[in-house]
């Protein structure tokens, strides 16, 4: 697969989790998103069922996803916060039951709170996604304790605030130095490097400009020595750069992983597993 040449130096080739690591090569991991939630923006409600969260965890799995994401709050923009007792009531017998089925899994829980964290951890899963860059000391003692492979998110606000009027001066440079920093200090507080992943937080504090020339610069966050995910699946700034803000996105999402492949990244957090995969694999066959 060809890589733009300038993505390779210090490009991470693999990231430790809590009981094994995964080996990022050429091919981006697939993250697959599980909501079980009322209220996402793309598939809210859809999944708020526990059998049908643990039956599309179960799909997403046999599509070809590397990792399984389960969250219980939803984080659009403008979208009301979880209590905490309600997000375990969503998220841990979802977990549990897939953990079940697919002891082999890779689970990673999306959410900002140390006791979910805590609790998802105990029931099998291997990663922290949080959208907040385990800013809460609590959060990050849980990783160092537990061992967990953590993502850390960029995001200007809160989703509440978010997207009010995100604004830089250079998107990519202020977002390079912001996840330097949240490496380093949470490397400074016990948590391996090897076990952070970095995410410039596609949709989260940017606006539809902002987006894209994160999209077409992530080969310069490599230096970070890091893996990278990104989460551009749906969106709205693709449904704006397509033309028609109605239209599925789901051929534009690929346009972008083709792109975000392109550049080294390692893992892509999607809805479609399976048109995923399989466009990922012609690219590679097909490149040079």
């Amino acid at each position: 697969m060809a890589m733009n040449s300038l993505s390779n130096s210090g490009r991470a080739n693999s990231w430790k989790l809590r009981t094994r690591t995964l080996a990022c090569g050429e091919r981006p991991l697939l993250m697959g998103i599980v909501n079980v939630t009322p209220d996402s923006f793309s598939d809210g409600g859809k999944f708020l069922d526990h059998q049908a969260a643990v039956d599309h965890a179960i799909q997403l799995l046999d599509d070809g996803a590397d990792i399984v994401d389960i969250g219980g709050e939803s984080t659009r923009p403008y979208s009301t916060p979880v209590a905490e007792e309600e997000e375990l009531r969503r998220v841990l017998p979802v977990i549990e039951d897939v953990f079940r089925q697919r002891p082999a899994v890779v689970i990673s829980i999306d959410t900002s709170k140390p006791a979910v964290a805590e609790a998802a951890i105990a029931a099998g899963a291997e990663i922290i996604n949080d959208i907040t860059g385990l800013n809460d000391v609590r959060l990050a003692h849980v990783a160092r304790e537990s061992g967990a492979g953590v993502c850390v998110m960029h995001m200007q606000g809160t989703p509440q605030t978010m997207q009010d009027n995100p604004t830089y001066g250079d998107v990519v440079a202020e977002i390079h130095v912001e996840l330097r920093q949240r490496r380093d200090a949470l490397v400074a507080a016990g948590i391996e490097r090897g076990r952070i992943c970095l995410d410039p937080g596609i949709g989260f504090g940017k606006t539809h400009e902002h987006n894209i020339e994160l999209m077409a610069n992530c080969w310069r966050f490599h230096d970070l020595g890091c893996p990278l995910l990104v989460g551009h699946s749906r969106k709205g700034f693709l449904g704006k750069l397509i033309g028609d803000k109605a239209a599925d996105r789901t051929a534009a999402t690929i346009g972008g992983a083709l792109a975000l492949a392109a550049q080294g990244v390692q893992i892509l957090r999607v809805h479609d597993v399976r048109p995923l995969r399989e466009a990922l694999a012609v690219f590679a066959a097909a490149s040079p």
